[in-house]
């Protein structure tokens, strides 16, 4: 599907990985709506030439009113997230804690997606890339459960979608990538001391995922893919099992 001339939303688009997919999406010719709960989102869509809408997707009401904002949405990218570096983490997290997280990073993504469903049917087509981590892969351990989780739960749910490539002309897929050099990152990074920093692995800038974003809009080959970025490898697309 092409992206010039379709309305693209960003969510988490204030900032970081969402601000560079919706420049990208922008610059390829998507009229692209950034949405997010920092107000500072309407400044980013000035400087692209988008439209903002506020929206926390951790609330339903504020989902169903950013769907709607996007009239005619073709493009969805489900990036807000986070919040796997905030302390206390399950068990210690207290269970409200805990849920807003599966909320940000699970709930909220597949809301969207389930809202965007019928207007990208009667659009004609769609295409839904969700942002997910290396941190929902394999069975090692990990400092928060609850995030890794939700993570491995967006994973899952976008490779049981393939199917709706044939029933509503909707394509689901998911890129996973590992340590981005976002502000809050690299930041992480000059605290550490050189040994630390010689044995981090490199973040990716955000601008190749929103490369492999763009990618997966376009692809129509792909529906219910998973797309992973180890540091330092090429783009990998997940074999399908069976």
């Amino acid at each position: 599907m092409r992206v010039s001339g379709n309305i693209a939303l960003v969510t988490g688009a204030a900032a970081g990985t969402g601000r560079a997919i919706a420049r990208r999406l922008a610059a390829a010719g998507a009229r692209v709506v950034l949405a997010d709960v920092d107000p500072d989102g309407e400044r980013v869509a000035r400087e692209i030439g988008a439209r903002f809408v506020q929206a926390d997707v951790t609330s339903d009401d504020d989902v169903r009113r950013m769907i709607a904002f996007a009239d005619g949405l073709q493009i969805l990218v489900n990036n807000a997230g986070g919040g796997g570096h905030v302390e206390p983490h399950f068990p210690d997290a207290e269970p409200a804690d805990w849920q807003s997280t599966l909320d940000l990073n699970l709930r909220g993504p597949m809301l969207a997606t389930q809202l965007a469903l019928e207007p990208m049917r009667g659009a004609g087509a769609g295409a839904v890339v969700n942002i997910a981590s290396t941190s929902g892969l394999g069975l090692a351990p990990y400092v928060s459960p609850e995030y890794g989780a939700a993570k491995a739960g967006l994973i899952r749910f976008t490779s049981t979608l393939a199917g709706l490539h044939e029933r509503m002309n909707v394509r689901v897929n998911c890129v996973v990538p590992d340590w981005i050099a976002t502000e809050r990152a690299l930041a992480e990074l000059e605290r550490m001391t050189p040994a630390e920093r010689a044995a981090a692995p490199l973040p990716r800038p955000p601008e190749e995922i929103a490369d492999v974003v763009v990618d997966l809009v376009e692809d129509d080959s792909l529906a219910g893919r998973v797309m992973v970025l180890w540091p330092g490898q090429p783009p990998r697309l997940l074999p399908r099992e069976g």
